[in-house]
């Protein structure tokens, strides 16, 4: 099985994803879809686009949901990707070492010649995160657009992943968590951003903004209060995933 790095990374790159903006237009999975279909990890293929068994591989998915008792509900979307977590499962769990962390920024990547479609790292990731190709028979998944974010050949305000740049409704936010002055960190800070399954022990990367309760949610209750307990935020987050 694959070791994770003994030493802490020297970056923690990673998403803040606020749930309280994110409108559920799927531009950050489109964006995604197209700028990795043909970059880093192409190609990023699809089954039977046009019928009724439509598949395929997409590094973000968005989900709606719907909360709240009637009359006092709304509808939330949750973007979904890789997390890079600190401890990986589906580093430790791969068989040939082709799910590695990365130990200068922390991205968990695949090497895709190595890798033999054997599915352990998609079993182990509680978040579903992970991607079968079955046209390649390799396993694929969200890497930060690192063909973008060091690509000197960009802009420097283009060198971040595609679904930074395309989501209209700025809800998503790239930098490193590392940095107690970046503005991932100064969110995570500032609005209580929350990891998923915490208490899995995973300690993903990227945090996610819970969404600020509504006049009649909890009769005026705090972002702390709808975050929290069984009812909460991370209640509805831990039974979503369970799903």
């Amino acid at each position: 099985m694959t070791s994770l790095p003994k030493q802490a990374p020297a970056k923690r790159l990673g998403l803040v994803i606020d749930l309280d903006t994110c409108v559920g237009c799927h531009a950050c999975a489109v964006s995604c879809k197209e700028w990795n279909t043909t970059g880093y990890h192409a190609p990023l293929p699809d089954a039977d686009p046009y019928g009724k068994d439509v598949d395929g591989v997409w590094l973000n998915r968005v989900h709606g949901y719907e909360t709240g008792a009637e009359g006092n509900g709304r509808t939330v979307y949750f973007p979904r990707s890789c997390l890079h977590c600190e401890e990986a499962p589906c580093v430790t769990v791969c068989p040939t070492g082709a799910s590695y962390k990365r130990t200068e920024d922390g991205i968990v990547l695949v090497d895709e010649d190595i890798c033999i479609g054997c599915k352990l790292c998609s079993w182990a990731c509680p978040y579903g995160a992970r991607e079968f190709d079955s046209d390649g028979g390799v396993m694929k998944k969200c890497t930060l657009c690192i063909d973008r974010i060091y690509n000197e050949n960009l802009e420097e305000v283009d060198r971040q992943p595609a679904c930074v740049n395309a989501c209209p409704a700025k809800a998503r936010h790239f930098g490193d968590f590392n940095d107690p002055h970046s503005k991932v960190s100064e969110l995570t800070a500032a609005r209580g951003g929350v990891e998923l399954l915490p208490e899995m022990g995973l300690k993903p990367t990227n945090r996610y903004l819970p969404p600020r309760p509504s006049a009649k949610v909890g009769d005026g209750a705090s972002l702390k209060d709808a975050a929290a307990g069984a009812g909460g935020f991370l209640g509805w987050i831990d039974r979503a995933l369970s799903r």
